[in-house]
């Protein structure tokens, strides 16, 4: 290797940048080993071994403090820390690998060019604790239920065309109340009550949405954080709105308004 580096020539060969060598020095996360007769920045070979790990922390998100910490520790041993790098990187290796491999399939899926995902692919990748989380919070909600059990048969059962057509419906119906909500139309009107016959006309492309069960999907629509950003993502106070009109039509026994849309 050279014998030293300036923090310009330093910055080209680490792919950083000279002002992030400036903040290293400002913060003594990393100081120049020493100056040349012009007072410039010179760093040498421990610069450079210590410069890599503070990028490798920074590679496994762990925070600047935290990093200088850690290399400034009494009896730091750097081959032992290479080496945990190492385990660290190969097992986010084998995550990453994984979420490709989720995300081509889901848009696959998506497409109407793969079957139907089961709930552990849907999952996989993300972090074990995270991932367990979403799938049994799914079981553990409905997995006693009659409509969870329906809707496991019928998923499996539906062909690649079927879940492309019952994707576009659902989001077709969800930019169809948005735009009611947004032409003033109130959650009990039969402009609603017409809509919500076409969602419980695609919900049973899943199970048998009755009465209590309609009800309590628009209560979570607003109590599950994830629903309600999602419907307020298409209009603000949506998600409000959905839960009063599915109210509404349950309170009418999921009748009204069902003339013409096959319900």
């Amino acid at each position: 290797m050279k014998e030293g580096y300036s923090i310009g020539e330093l910055a080209r060969v680490a792919g950083v940048s000279v002002r992030t060598l400036h903040h290293y020095d400002g913060i003594g996360l990393l100081a120049p080993g020493s100056r040349n007769a012009s007072g410039y920045r010179v760093y040498g070979e421990a610069e450079l071994l210590r410069l890599q790990q503070i990028l490798l922390y920074r590679e496994l998100e762990v925070p600047l403090e935290r990093i200088g910490a850690i290399l400034d520790a009494p009896g730091h041993d750097l081959r032992a820390a290479l080496l945990s790098h190492r385990r660290a990187i190969e097992e986010k290796r084998r995550r990453l690998g994984l979420l490709l491999s989720t995300i081509d399939r889901t848009v696959a899926r998506l497409g109407g060019k793969e079957r139907i995902m089961t709930d552990e692919e849907l999952y996989e990748g993300f972090d074990k604790e995270e991932g367990a989380r979403l799938g049994a919070e799914t079981k553990e909600r409905w997995g006693e239920t009659e409509a969870y059990a329906q809707s496991r048969e019928r998923l499996a059962k539906m062909s690649k065309g079927k879940w492309a057509e019952v994707r576009r419906e659902g989001e077709a119906v969800d930019a169809a109340c948005a735009a009611a909500l947004a032409s003033g139309s109130l959650p009990d009107s039969p402009a609603a009550m017409r809509l919500m016959a076409r969602k419980v006309a695609h919900l049973r492309n899943f199970y048998e949405p009755v009465p209590e069960l309609f009800r309590g999907l628009g209560e979570m629509y607003v109590s599950d954080p994830r629903f309600k950003a999602n419907y307020e993502r298409l209009a603000s106070g949506l998600a409000e709105w959905m839960r009063a009109a599915m109210a509404a039509f349950a309170d009418r026994g999921l009748r009204e308004g069902s003339e013409g849309v096959g319900v």
